[in-house]
Formats: C-alpha cells, sequence, structure tokens
C-alpha cells in the first residue's frame, strides 16, 4: 500500500470557545424541534393533484368512462403505450419494511412513513419525479420481492429504502435481474454515488490521486459496502481500502465473516480484496494513516474520538455521514486536524447526502425509460456531480454542490440518461441536450408548482 507522507499539522485551527460550542449545538438540534411542532400542523407531507384540467363534469367523460376506454384498448393493442398514456413515465414507487429507518433501527412500516413521505418531497421538487411512499407489512425477503414483482405495471422504477442487511442485498440482486423496471436501493447506490463525488473533489483539494489513497469506511454496512465497490471502479485500488465493522477491521483474517459468507456474499468478497496491509483491530487502527475517512456506521457524537482524527494521514477527508447526528461533530474533526469535513446533513457545509442523488439519477433513467441502473450510470452522475461544483470552485467547504440549483439535478439526469443509452438498457434515444432541456422543465415545473400553491394559500404556513 503507497504510504502517504505525514507532516506537521497546521497549528492555526480555530478551537472553538465552549460558547460557540453550545451555539453549534443549538443549531444542529433546531431541526429536529421544528420537525416535531410542523410534522402534527401539516399531517403528512405530500398528497395527489390533478395533472389534467377539469373545465365542467363533462371533462370527466375523457379522464375517466366512457371515454377513458381508448387508452386501455390502445395500451392492450400495444403495452408499450402505456409510457405515453399513463403517468408510468415519470412514478416511482419507494418500498421499505421499515427495519433500518435512518439511524433508528428496526421501528417498523408505520414509524418509516415519514421518511417516505420526505423522500417523495425531495423527489418532486428537486427531480420533477413523482414517487409514493409504500411501506410493506412484511421483513419476509421473497414477499419484498414479489410485492415489489407486482406492483410494476403502475411505476416507471422502484426506490428501495431502509432495509436492513444482509436482505437488502438479495433482494435488490433479485428485482435487478427479474424487473423491467429500473430497481435500486437508495442506501446502497445512491449514498455511494455521493461519497464517490465528494471524494473525487475533496482529493482534487488536497492534490491526492484516488489511485494513491488509503480510504477507510467506518461502517460495513448497505451505504459502506457499495461505496467502496463504486471506489473501485472510479479508480482506488482494492488493496488500500479498509473496511471496519462493529466486530473489528474486516480481511481474510475474519473467520466470522468467512462463516457466514452465504449471508453475507458482498462483505466476504471486500475481506478477500481489501486491506492489502493485513490491519486488525478497531475503528482507532483502521484509521491511523488513513487520507481518507468514510463513516456510515451510527448516530453520534463520539463514535468516532477526535484522536483517531489526529491519526489520520496529513491534509486528512473526513466523511461522518450518519444521520440524524454524524459520529463526530464538524467543530471536533477540524480542531483534531482533518482538513475537508463533511456530513449527512443541510446544516454544515459539504452535505454529502444521497439527495443530491436519488433525484437527478431516477429523472435521467426515467426520461430515457431505462431498464435498469448500473454502477457505470452511478459513476456518471457521480462525475457529474464532481464537475459542477468543481466549476463553481472547489475549496475545503465546497465539494459537491448544493440542492438550490436546478440545473444540478438536469445535468445529473442527462449524464445518467446518456450512460443508460450507451450501454443499450434505455427504450430511447435523446441527445444530452434534449435531456438536458427534458429535466430543466419538469423540474422548474415542480418547483415553480410549490411556490403557486404556497402563494395561494394551498399549503399555509408553518406555525409560529
Amino acid at each position: 500500500m503507497v504510504a502517504t507522507k505525514k507532516r506537521a499539522r497546521s497549528k492555526d485551527v480555530k478551537v472553538p470557545t465552549p460558547q460557540e460550542v453550545e451555539d453549534n449545538l443549538r443549531k444542529a438540534n433546531l431541526p429536529k424541534e421544528q420537525s416535531a411542532k410542523y410534522h402534527p400542523y401539516y399531517q403528512g407531507k405530500i398528497e395527489i393533484v390533478p395533472r389534467v384540467p377539469v373545465r365542467s363534469f363533462n371533462d370527466f367523460a375523457i379522464w375517466y368512462t366512457p371515454g377513458v376506454a381508448q387508452p386501455c384498448l390502445d395500451i392492450q393493442a400495444d403495452p408499450e403505450k402505456v409510457w405515453t398514456l399513463t403517468n408510468k413515465w415519470n412514478q416511482v414507487a419507494i418500498v421499505t419494511d421499515g427495519t433500518r429507518v435512518l439511524g433508528l433501527g428496526d421501528i417498523g412500516p408505520e414509524a418509516g412513513l415519514p421518511v417516505m413521505e420526505g423522500k417523495s418531497l425531495l423527489f418532486k421538487y428537486l427531480g420533477g419525479v413523482d414517487a409514493f411512499p409504500l411501506p410493506l407489512a412484511t421483513k419476509d425477503p421473497e414477499k419484498i420481492i414479489e410485492t415489489v414483482k407486482l406492483i410494476t405495471p403502475s411505476f416507471g422504477g422502484v426506490n428501495l429504502e431502509d432495509i436492513a442487511q444482509p436482505k437488502c442485498f438479495a433482494i435488490l440482486d433479485r428485482l435487478r435481474k427479474e424487473c423491467e423496471i429500473a430497481v435500486w436501493h437508495d442506501d446502497q447506490q445512491g449514498t455511494a454515488t455521493i461519497n464517490v463525488a465528494g471524494v473525487i473533489n475533496a482529493l482534487k483539494v488536497v492534490g491526492k490521486a484516488m489511485s494513491d489513497v488509503t480510504i477507510t469506511l467506518v461502517g460495513a454496512g448497505a451505504s459502506n459496502i457499495r461505496t467502496a465497490k463504486l471506489l473501485v471502479e472510479a479508480g482506488a485500488k482494492p488493496g488500500h481500502l479498509v473496511l471496519v465493522d462493529s466486530k473489528g477491521i474486516v480481511g481474510r483474517h475474519r473467520a466470522d465473516i468467512e462463516a457466514a459468507a452465504a449471508d453475507y456474499r458482498e462483505k466476504w468478497e471486500l475481506a478477500q480484496t481489501s486491506n492489502a496491509e493485513g490491519r486488525q483491530g478497531g475503528i482507532p487502527e483502521a484509521m491511523a494513516d488513513a487520507d481518507v475517512v468514510i463513516a456510515a456506521s451510527r448516530p453520534g457524537p463520539g463514535v468516532i474520538q477526535k484522536d483517531w482524527v489526529a491519526s489520520m494521514a496529513d491534509d486528512a477527508i473526513l466523511f461522518a455521514i450518519a444521520n440524524p447526528v454524524p459520529e463526530i461533530w464538524p467543530w471536533e474533526a477540524a480542531e483534531a486536524g482533518a482538513r475537508v469535513i463533511a456530513t449527512g446533513r443541510s446544516d454544515f457545509p459539504n452535505q454529502v447526502n444521497n439527495s443530491l442523488g436519488f433525484p437527478g439519477i431516477f429523472r435521467g433513467t426515467l426520461d430515457v425509460r431505462a431498464r435498469t441502473i448500473t454502477d457505470e450510470m452511478c459513476i456518471a452522475a457521480a462525475e457529474e456531480l464532481a464537475r459542477v461544483q468543481e466549476e463553481r470552485g472547489l475549496d475545503e467547504e465546497h465539494i459537491v454542490p448544493t440542492m438550490e440549483e436546478i440545473d444540478v439535478f438536469a445535468r445529473e439526469a442527462a449524464a445518467v440518461g446518456r450512460k443508460a443509452i450507451d450501454q443499450g438498457i434505455a427504450r430511447v434515444t435523446k441527445s444530452r441536450d434534449e435531456l438536458l432541456e427534458s429535466a430543466l422543465a419538469l423540474i422548474r415545473r415542480a418547483r415553480e408548482q410549490t411556490q403557486f400553491l404556497m402563494q395561494d394559500g394551498f399549503i399555509r404556513p408553518p406555525p409560529p
């Protein structure tokens, strides 16, 4: 493994005062306090609104019986017409069993519904995608697979969400093979895509190459296992990766992982290809001399200690992306010497969050009616996100774009759509400009529609 030269750490890192720490904690807790007030006030985050005009009750004869019989017959004669005669082209199902919701664990499908509704809101506002939350009252992988296959006539894609490992891997693999529409698992592919985008640009900031750096992944769940695979696709050397789970560093020495290989196939594969140095121990040993640490483990703070950050290589990059609280507070990581710090939260710089990925990725997937979402499509999205931010300017606090600008998601969609076309898995062919223009129009429409509803009072102002 390539060793990174150690240099003296900068001595000008600003140590926050006790008052600043208190202010930072108050700021970090504010979304939780507001959420407790807003959710009972609004009683849900999404609703269905008409897409067609209702000029009078006579229009129901067009949209429903007897007029609706004609599109039914057209689709019966040519099933592909369902993509143009219904909203299938823009509909995604968000499917969960509630077994791994955020950092809250197995809280059940009903308790997971607020998260799925929030996901639907992000799909619409950021990607112009109509997404429907579908928590399932089963934990049985076979029933989940069967249910998803049964509902595919209504949808152009399926977003699997908050399903515990190891079954999430098998469910995704089966559905990708057995469905004719795109199915992906956002906790795997979505998080991994944004992690890779962030690493690409963070390495540019510190002047290191992907093929040279040591990358430690704290947590060996669905997101970090897929992140490891995408990092290799993006140029990282497998032997330079070090994964650590709740029992220690992953490697060939882990007989417990080998014994469970039938259920944890992906982890055992990485155990054989990563950790070329043969490191053993826990998180401190895994982080020592690492150039990059991506923590996707359990909510903090305190999961990662300051002295472990201090043991990393010079110009260290640290992603602490557990939700709702990162494994270490950003100001603590900065005090310990990390140069580039990212979290999964919007209230700190460098939000490395899958909300930057799934709306644009599904927008591009739906716009070409792709049959699946490949790793290559994810890499295309990551590279485009990195390119967007590089054009805006890179520094320690700006390694990925924010969710505020429409063109971020439209460009991501165009890149994904073109990659699907190049791979031969798209049902329609469009140029990059066509994809970009279409995505911009749909996303702009969704945002303007929300503003109109707010202005006209159909969406009430928040409570005081």
